[in-house]
């Protein structure tokens, strides 16, 4: 098995002709382009496929002499969660397992006599990397890294309990083996980053890694600070964590971690309080390493970027948030839409920081949620739900930074959109890509969530969701007339990939089966061209990772998600020591929907099997086996 080796600087380099004759010297072979071919979804004929991670997709390199080498692709995990898996210390550690503020197991008791330790049946965000120096015992070949993440846990062990935001999430270093002559990657290291001096984690979701080497992560669905005292979830979030319901400060949570990987395959981590409390998804730092285009999955996003003060430092900078200008649209035809930029506020990491352990809600403003007829106050809708807002004296970038969802809605940004994804760049086009997951609720015409005026608004949903282009451009100025510090704005937006809503086919699918539905992460390679694309679907029985090629225009899905499972933990490696990969996860296999009815019966034995009772679940990557292949010319 050979992980997807670049033929752009492995193998590619060996096809390099030697002199001949006379001594004259033929020029280097060198890669031009990269396809996939595109694999059948699966169905109950190989049900057995259907109850796994099914790949049946070639990709083709191809040469500057017109010769070729295919290779057909392959899965392979590193492990599935809830697998004992080595340490680094001549133990055993818990893959995926879930811990306290003390850095302690938190212990699942809902079935008598069986008590074991949380583990999480949902890994998301992915990183893989190099770090200079790196040495870690047991390492043969190259030592590289890959950084994972654990959203949550669907379920406790009695399978009743529902844990969805009840634990801290947990974050892992692996310490990974890669075999110089083959690529090959093997765990020799799992390492639990601690994230006590963060306040723990709180529901991490997509991630990316930056240009200079960091894992970004993410805090989803920001919990909401007015009504948390009462909320049964975080305060049972706060008891798993902390040992007491009332100990967690949700301002602490809806910010942006970001994780460093020591040479010994430890980790560190810190939390960015000056990126905005969104529902934090999958970040993209542009090649200015200064400017940050963010995911906010939640109904009624928007689309911010922040643009720090320094190259590589997240630590200060300049909030924005976008206003959508006249024509947005879901036709991939028609033309984009202007977007200009808010500026919401300037802050460190520090101050806000500090603001969020000084201040309640109640000091940055008052809510209302029924129309108190106080000409004080403004109407707003803000996640899903229209509420009346009085903003406190001098509590501007408290709120800005705190309460960004509201305060963005409050100074008129077009806070109009559903289940914004995942985000990713295409540098030689200056291009960044988005992911609308489903485009419905507030992004629709008379839906109670929407909002006249803000130039986000379809005549109808789209529940199946589009991946939208987004110009980048400098020079651009905010709403105030003041420029904005960054050559890699965005400048409209537009249509790229949509899918199909479809009446149920025979074995229930939504959404067109051979269009994308629900795209969550995305990620671009610059070298191949081609823009992947993992589903979080309710509308495909099974969830699809799919290959893009910007230049062909060619859509291929090339692996299908075990049944009931979600696409994540996305991430395209150009090069790493000569080798490329894509990295990819999954989550909660066999969490049924009506869309399951039909497969259901036959599908869940198989994934209990597979799965441990579908409380596993794999972090691995797609590797390729050389079918085709000629090393010597004529």
């Amino acid at each position: 098995m050979l992980p997807l080796s670049s033929a752009v600087a492995g193998l590619g380099a060996s096809l390099s002709l030697s002199a001949c004759g006379g001594g004259s010297v033929v020029p280097a072979v060198t890669f031009t382009s990269a396809s996939f071919s595109s694999m059948a979804a699966p169905t109950l004929a190989n049900a057995d496929a259907m109850a796994t991670t099914s790949v049946g997709s070639v990709m083709t390199v191809n040469f500057s002499d017109n010769s070729k080498l295919d290779y057909k692709l392959a899965y392979q995990p590193f492990f599935v969660t809830g697998d004992l898996v080595a340490d680094g210390k001549g133990g055993k550690t818990l893959a995926g397992g879930y811990y306290d503020i003390n850095n302690q197991p938190i212990m699942d008791a809902t079935v008598a006599g069986k008590t074991r330790q949380y583990f999480s049946d949902s890994p998301d965000g992915t990183s893989l990397m190099s770090v200079a120096g790196a040495k870690v015992t047991g390492v043969v070949g190259n030592t590289v890294f890959a950084v994972v993440q654990f959203e949550y846990a669907t379920w406790a062990q009695d399978g009743v309990t529902a844990m969805y935001g009840k634990l801290p999430s947990p974050i892992a270093v692996l310490t990974l083996d890669q075999n110089p002559a083959t690529g090959k990657l093997s765990l020799v290291k799992y390492h639990n980053v601690d994230t006590s001096g963060v306040h723990g984690l709180w529901i991490t979701c997509g991630a990316s890694l930056s240009p200079w080497g960091t894992h970004l992560s993410s805090e989803e669905y920001e919990p909401n600070a007015f009504t948390a005292a009462t909320d049964s979830q975080f305060k049972a979030f706060s008891k798993n964590l902390y040992g007491s319901e009332t100990a967690a400060n949700p301002y602490h949570y809806g910010h942006m971690p970001e994780v460093t990987v020591n040479a010994d395959g430890t980790g560190s981590i810190k939390k960015h309080y000056c990126m905005g409390r969104i529902s934090h998804e999958l970040v993209q730092v542009m090649p200015d390493n200064r400017t940050v285009l963010m995911g906010d999955d939640a109904t009624n996003s928007g689309y911010f970027v922040f643009v720090a003060d320094r190259e590589k430092d997240l630590s200060s900078g300049t909030l924005y948030v976008a206003k959508v200008g006249a024509g947005f649209s879901l036709d991939t035809a028609a033309a984009a839409a202007p977007l200009t930029w808010i500026k919401l506020g300037s802050a460190t990491s520090a101050e806000i920081h500090t603001l969020a352990n000084t201040l309640k809600p109640t000091d940055i403003m008052t809510v209302a949620s029924t129309d108190p007829l106080d000409a004080s106050y403004t109407k707003i809708t803000a996640n899903g739900k229209v509420e009346w807002v009085k903003l406190q004296p001098g509590m501007e970038k408290a709120a800005a930074f705190l309460e960004t969802h509201r305060y963005a809605a409050y100074v008129g940004a077009s806070m109009g959109f559903s289940k914004m994804e995942g985000t990713t760049v295409n540098i030689k086009d200056k291009v960044a890509y988005s992911a609308l997951q489903n485009c419905r609720d507030s992004m629709v015409a008379g839906n109670a969530a929407n909002v006249v005026g803000n130039g986000v608004s379809v005549a109808k949903a789209l529940n199946a969701g589009a991946v939208m282009a987004l110009n980048l451009r400098g020079s651009q100025k905010d709403t105030n007339g003041a420029t904005i510090s960054s050559e890699w704005m965005p400048v409209d937006l537009k249509a790229l990939l949509v899918g199909e809503d479809i009446t149920a086919d025979a074995l229930g699918n939504t959404g067109n089966p051979n269009k994308i539905a629900n795209p969550d992460n995305l990620k671009f390679s610059e070298k191949m061209r081609t823009l992947f694309i993992g589903e979080d679907s309710g509308q495909h029985v099974n969830n699809f990772l799919w290959a893009y090629n910007l230049d062909t225009k060619v859509l291929s899905r090339i692996m299908s998600i075990p049944a009931g499972g979600e696409s994540t933990g996305l991430h395209a490696v150009d090069e790493l020591n000569g080798w490329t990969y894509i990295m990819s996860n999954f989550q909660h296999p066999g969490d049924w929907g009506s869309i399951h009815n039909v497969v259901k019966a036959t599908l869940d034995p198989l994934l209990k099997a597979n799965y441990k009772d579908k409380f596993g679940a794999a972090v691995g990557y797609l590797t390729g086996e050389l079918t085709q292949t000629k090393l010597s010319k004529a």
